[in-house]
């Protein structure tokens, strides 16, 4: 069985298919798909990470588990940041480059199993982890982004209390300088972990 958090997707049935939805009083337009995360419109938990940060024009963003791209592509139209998205799913990256020719951001787009095929380093990593690929995954991502942080860098999650979100705090606890939650909202943790 395929799930969003998987390379092969691409063989599912399709039925794609534009969500609208409007973030800081900007509308968005996005097509999606079965096999992505979040299908049929923009998720909670993204929506209250959206509403709670704000990069700069001339920072470098990686949105991590890009999923069909909303986090990088609002990010990218409202702030003018270079976005980098990476997804290990085969469809969510052809969502993602459409999607962004689609809302005229300039973003890149990369099929990545994590890290794995990650260049550089970042000012921000922003993710909505996918808590159903288990612990192991999303903690090894959350290890692995301070090396790609540049100095005073951020790494950006949200995660739901009832999803680990306390545990996932003491775990970030051991690995960042500084680790503050500064969004609560219906059970939505955003939290900053800076380098």
């Amino acid at each position: 069985m395929s799930h969003y958090y998987t390379k092969d997707n691409d063989r599912l049935e399709s039925d794609k298919h534009p969500v609208r939805f409007v973030v800081k009083e900007h509308p968005f337009t996005l097509m999606t798909d079965k096999g992505v995360f979040s299908k049929s419109g923009l998720d909670y938990g993204s929506r209250v990470l959206l509403e709670s940060i704000e990069t700069q024009p001339q920072e470098t963003v990686l949105d991590l588990g890009c999923g069909y791209g909303p986090i990088g592509i609002v990010i990218q139209k409202l702030y003018g940041s270079k976005v980098t998205m990476v997804d290990i799913n085969d469809r969510a990256v052809k969502l993602s480059s459409e999607n962004g020719k689609l809302n005229k951001v300039d973003i890149k787009v990369v099929q990545s199993d994590g890290f794995s095929q990650v260049s550089g380093s970042f000012d921000w990593i922003i993710s909505n982890p996918p808590i159903r690929a288990g612990k192991h995954t999303i903690y090894r991502w959350f290890e692995e982004a301070r090396t790609f942080l540049n100095d005073d860098g951020r790494l950006i999650i949200v995660i739901n209390k009832n999803q680990g979100a306390p545990s996932a705090l003491t775990f970030l606890s051991s690995i960042y300088a500084q680790v503050d939650v500064i969004t609560k909202k219906s059970g939505y943790h955003v939290i900053s972990c800076q380098k």
